[in-house]
């Protein structure tokens, strides 16, 4: 019997066509002759649907017309129940069962918020069902570009410097901010979503006035707010990073190019040739062309990126390089890259489909690690004697 993977994706993110574009890449990538494939496509408003159909993605044009083809499932929040269910079994005496699989391992394939930040991942470790990349923690500090920062500079993993702060402590102390923000980093600035990818929310600040409004424009997509000091003659350049926190390796450099001053939305995914879809369709250079000693460092920090955040399966790392100074910064991390990186690592000499066999054997890696930890005792301490007021007969408080 084929290992069964179930491939999430979609979501209630702001980066929901990026996620199907990706997952659908992704599962044709995968060796039909060694595993089967279920999708499971999760929909803007957070339910769960397979089926053939989704396999297509030229079926996403018309969204009711390919759910209709699908079937409504969920998974039970028990640990160790990996089957599929339906959410609107059929009714009546002469009715046919629903045969759902059972899935044995799942790969997330979900971009932004409600799915590469921690929450996703979180129901899957309650299930207990072995999934390749990040864990909840890691996710979600990878997610949150305040608190990975936070944890890069503990670590003397070199990042531009910036200033953090909520929503609500911008209405209540919005003067004191800028003010900081002026002392601080000066201008020009970037603003960012903290919690968001693609490159959605974030603006250029050169003044006072710019800053309000792209303060203003992130505050619609997140409570917490960074805002940076921005690297004026600056080359972007992205690393992938293959494995879990103590054994991984680096794929070749790429430098994105970039129709503005930012790397937007529209250069990630929709530039490219005619009928290139994802990250792999922006234009770029692969490899970068940067010297031997600058590749090392950049593959180095991407690697030690991963490390201190405890990331698993694949992941890209974007750096800041100062032209000028050649002085090099982390930017952040995606734990669920665009594509999976996978053009950078067919790059790097390693095929898609052997891609996502790794991602695989990555997955049920760590499950037969985690199996080895205790996570609870047989000994019951309430047959013990156990007292009133919650504590032991006896106990001295």
């Amino acid at each position: 019997m084929k290992t069964n993977i179930g491939v999430f994706f979609g979501g209630r993110s702001t980066e929901h066509e990026i996620s199907v574009i990706s997952a659908s890449q992704a599962m044709h990538a995968i060796n039909r002759d060694r595993f089967d494939v279920t999708p499971i496509y999760i929909s803007k408003e957070g339910r769960w649907w397979t089926g053939e159909a989704l396999f297509d993605v030229a079926n996403y044009r018309d969204i009711k017309k390919l759910l209709s083809q699908c079937t409504e499932v969920y998974m039970r929040p028990v640990y160790g129940d990996y089957q599929l269910y339906a959410a609107n079994p059929p009714k009546g005496l002469f009715a046919k069962k629903l045969q759902l699989p059972r899935l044995d391992v799942v790969i997330p394939v979900l971009h932004g918020s409600n799915g590469e930040d921690g929450v996703f991942e979180g129901v899957l470790e309650s299930i207990g069902i072995p999934f390749a990349g990040c864990n909840t923690l890691s996710s979600a500090n990878g997610m949150d570009k305040i608190t990975m920062k936070q944890i890069l500079e503990a670590n003397d993993i070199p990042v531009v410097k910036y200033v953090w702060f909520t929503d609500k402590q911008w209405f209540d102390k919005r003067d004191s901010l800028i003010a900081k923000i002026e002392e601080k980093l000066g201008y020009p600035v970037i603003v960012k979503p903290a919690n968001l990818g693609s490159s959605v929310g974030i603006g250029r600040a050169t003044d006072r006035n710019s800053l309000i409004e792209c303060v203003e424009d992130a505050e619609r997509y997140s409570t917490r707010i960074i805002v940076e000091d921005m690297v004026e003659n600056l080359q972007e350049i992205n690393c992938s990073v293959l494995g879990d926190c103590d054994d991984c390796k680096p794929s070749v450099l790429e430098e994105p190019i970039k129709s503005g001053e930012i790397l937007s939305y529209q250069d990630k995914y929709m530039g490219g040739t005619k009928g290139a879809k994802g990250m792999q369709a922006s234009q770029k250079r692969i490899p970068a062309e940067l010297p031997k000693e600058e590749t090392e460092k950049i593959q180095h920090l991407a690697c030690e990126t991963f490390r201190v955040l405890s990331c698993h399966g694949v992941s890209r790392v974007d750096v800041i390089v100062d032209a000028d100074t050649r002085d090099i910064y982390v930017n952040e991390i995606n734990t669920i890259p665009g594509s999976l990186s996978f053009y950078l690592w067919e790059a790097t000499g390693l095929p898609f489909g052997k891609l996502m066999d790794q991602l695989v054997a990555l997955a049920l890696k760590r499950k037969r690690e985690s199996a080895m930890k205790t996570v609870s005792y047989d000994q019951n301490i309430f047959s013990l004697g156990g007292g009133t007021k919650g504590g032991l007969k006896g106990s001295k408080a």
